[in-house]
């Protein structure tokens, strides 16, 4: 369907819609009439599309580095599609390791899924548990109504021992701004009427995907729909925390946008048994492991986290170019800094590494701890000027972050502060 019709009716081409008969998009032109025209693209609408846009150029995911993180509770292996991959090999996949799948369906209440009915019944052909996932769009229709168009075109879910409940996928806005033009509290309100909708319909409640940013951003961090429904995290850099506020644990992980399998790939918290429990039912996974809200990072990786672990070497003492390029200089230090502080001199950045690296800072402080404090902030959209010195702007920035992330917000860089800064 081709929504840039929707667009047309926005700037009041009210014809063409009639004659191309796309009743959904007329209704939503005519719900929003000031919304500014765009090309609507629901095919490249995937799970972690938003995440995919907002990392760096060129960045090398931590996942892709990490492969001795050891922060994984689960080792069933995963993967989500959407119409953007077509033509899958099931067997092959299978054949990879893959022991679940989730496909998107819906979008909305006017898109599904060309690839979908491949897709879904090829991965149940081919061995694997498989459930069917919606694209969010909290700005075009109710919670309820998405759900009920979700369940309707291949959302639902039966206790065949082969079907995983259905996903929400609430994400970054694809078309606008993040939180959809709602409120904290309006957002958190859309989502329990997905929710309970979907409750009502299918016996299930959907489990959530989200990153621990948007929910923080978008739903000041609620803890009410981990009352009853799963998490779905997303998180590139290594592990899987930190989790929002309401859940304690995680259902599964989406560890990376590319892998062994086409699309995202996933880690279910739990054994091949668990897998079969909670197609079944309910279902509670294990906790993360201790320490487990540290990034992994090692030789290759780019971006702001390896900024910060280049200037938290620098404030021990080493006299790196602070580029964000993780290279052998950089892996020289860490090795350096690990063997002064007995660690294992292996040159990964992993917990025990960052617990000893980071250094607590408030207002007053400066040197180059501080100036990784402030370009982790810019990087979380609090910009600061990055100049070492701990003034009043950084410490509002600090408090903000802390509000968003549901932290003390005392405006102290402590432990939790640094964790959720360069997770």
């Amino acid at each position: 369907m081709n929504r840039n019709l929707a667009a047309a009716v926005t700037l009041g081409i009210t014809v063409l819609t009639a004659a191309a008969g796309l009743p959904h998009d007329a209704a939503r032109a005519a719900a929003a009439p000031t919304a500014p025209a765009h090309p609507w693209h629901e095919d490249a609408d995937h799970m972690g599309s938003g995440l995919t846009a907002r990392m760096p150029t060129g960045t090398v995911h931590d996942s892709a580095t990490a492969a001795a993180a050891p922060n994984v509770t689960g080792t069933l292996k995963g993967l989500d599609v959407s119409a953007f991959q077509e033509n899958i090999n099931w067997p092959s996949v299978a054949s990879k390791g893959a022991s679940f799948a989730y496909v998107k369906a819906t979008e909305g209440v006017d898109y599904t899924s060309s690839q979908f009915p491949q897709q879904y019944n090829g991965s149940a052909a081919a061995g694997l548990l498989r459930g069917a996932y919606h694209f969010a769009l909290p700005d075009t229709a109710g919670g309820s109504a998405q759900a009920d168009y979700f369940v309707a075109h291949g959302g639902g879910w039966s206790d065949d021992g082969k079907t995983l409940p259905g996903a929400l996928d609430i994400e970054y806005n694809p078309y606008g701004a993040t939180c959809y033009g709602l409120s904290q509290s309006a957002m958190v309100s859309w989502i329990t009427a997905f929710s309970t909708e979907y409750h009502t319909r299918t016996g299930r409640y959907p489990i959530v995907y989200s990153t621990r940013d948007w929910w923080s951003t978008c739903t000041g961090n609620s803890a009410t729909p981990g009352q009853h429904d799963p998490l779905w995290i997303a998180n590139y850099g290594g592990s899987p925390t930190p989790l929002p506020a309401g859940w304690s644990t995680y259902t599964i992980w989406q560890n990376a946008d590319s892998g062994t399998f086409p699309g995202d790939q996933d880690i279910f918290n739990g054994t091949t048994a668990n897998l079969k429990t909670f197609a079944h039912g309910t279902y509670t996974p294990p906790p993360p492991p201790p320490g487990s809200g540290w990034p992994v990072i090692s030789q290759g990786a780019t971006g702001h986290s390896t900024t910060a672990i280049q200037y938290l070497l620098n404030a021990h003492g080493s006299a790196l170019t602070v580029d964000g390029d993780f290279g052998p200089a950089t892996r020289s230090a860490v090795v350096t800094f690990q063997t002064s502080q007995g660690l294992t001199a292996d040159g990964i950045v992993g917990p025990n590494t960052w617990q000893a690296l980071i250094i607590t800072e408030k207002e007053g402080d400066s040197g180059p701890a501080v100036k990784a404090v402030q370009d982790e902030l810019t990087a979380h959209s609090h910009p600061v000027t990055v100049d070492g010195d701990f003034g009043p702007a950084t410490r509002s920035a600090v408090v903000t972050f802390q509000t968003s992330q549901g932290l003390t917000a005392d405006g102290i860089v402590g432990p939790n502060t640094w964790a959720a800064l360069v997770s």
